[in-house]
């Protein structure tokens, strides 16, 4: 069955020395901030704004530095659209504060609440959606022959508990990521995203991050990681009647074009429905 809606696209803004496909490229916050406004040029529904790499073998930043990263770039773009929902990128319960702070009205949280036991509690006070996401060890071993029994099941238990501590600590708004790329190999990514179904159970909105990652560049021979855009495309685009509602991308303009093509057919078969009823 045809999805309703084509998936929220979230522009990703890598304020960021050492991420691994534009890391040092938006570093100064003027150029994140022109980089961030122009991603709502060309079609972004949603930003999401990090001040640490999760790449694999990435070392923590210290809350003040990855601070000191963020809230201008949130400013920032304050100043010019106060509208684009902006999350903040960050497993700190202070640095995710201090954006809120700032402007920002969601928090994407690759540890899933785990390495901070105040991220839960915030996120509850401030009532905003939080997202939390699977993954194996940390960024800095997860890549460490990451193993499952059942990939798909474990994922869909570890996010169950998650949603269910997020919700005890009284989190309204929760979505859901299987973290492709976290502690997977690329068999483990490819199961996940032939069954992304399965996720549809969790009962909360699911967003899927696979831009520019590893796994595509293992399957199509692409070594660049910012030549990957394409190959992340049309995975999205075979993907498009997953249960998904949030796609993260580095490149927002090709998937708006993608999502312009797919309201032109929805419109198109929508017109001949009406037309044969």
């Amino acid at each position: 069955m045809r999805r309703r809606q084509f998936p929220a696209i979230v522009g990703i803004v890598n304020v960021t020395p050492d991420s691994f496909s534009d890391g040092g490229r938006y570093v100064e916050p003027d150029r994140a901030i022109a980089h961030a406004l122009e991603l709502i040029a060309v079609g972004a529904d949603l930003l999401d704004i990090g001040g640490e790499s999760s790449r694999p073998g990435s070392d923590r930043v210290p809350e003040v530095e990855e601070i000191r990263r963020v809230v201008p770039v949130i400013d920032g773009i304050r100043r010019v659209n106060a509208a684009i929902p902006i999350s903040i990128d960050t497993t700190k319960a202070a640095v995710a504060r201090a954006a809120l702070d700032h402007g920002a009205t969601m928090i994407n949280d690759i540890s899933a609440g785990r390495f901070d036991p105040a991220m839960f509690p915030l996120a509850a006070e401030r009532n905003v959606p939080i997202v939390l996401m699977h993954m194996q060890g940390t960024p800095k071993t997860m890549q460490e022959n990451p193993h499952y029994l059942d990939v798909v099941e474990e994922v869909f238990a570890f996010l169950q508990e998650r949603i269910e501590s997020a919700r005890a600590h009284g989190v309204q708004h929760i979505i859901a990521d299987v973290g492709i790329g976290f502690g997977k190999t690329v068999e483990h990514n490819l199961k996940l995203l032939a069954h992304l179904d399965r996720f549809a159970a969790l009962g909360v909105p699911l967003l899927l991050g696979v831009s520019r990652k590893r796994f595509l560049g293992a399957i199509t021979g692409i070594e660049q990681p910012s030549d990957r855009d394409q190959a992340t495309a049309l995975m999205h685009a075979l993907l498009v009647d997953a249960p998904i509602e949030y796609i993260r991308v580095h490149n927002v303009a090709l998937h708006a074009q993608l999502r312009t093509l797919w309201h032109a057919l929805t419109d198109v078969e929508s017109l001949r429905s009406r037309v044969h009823a």
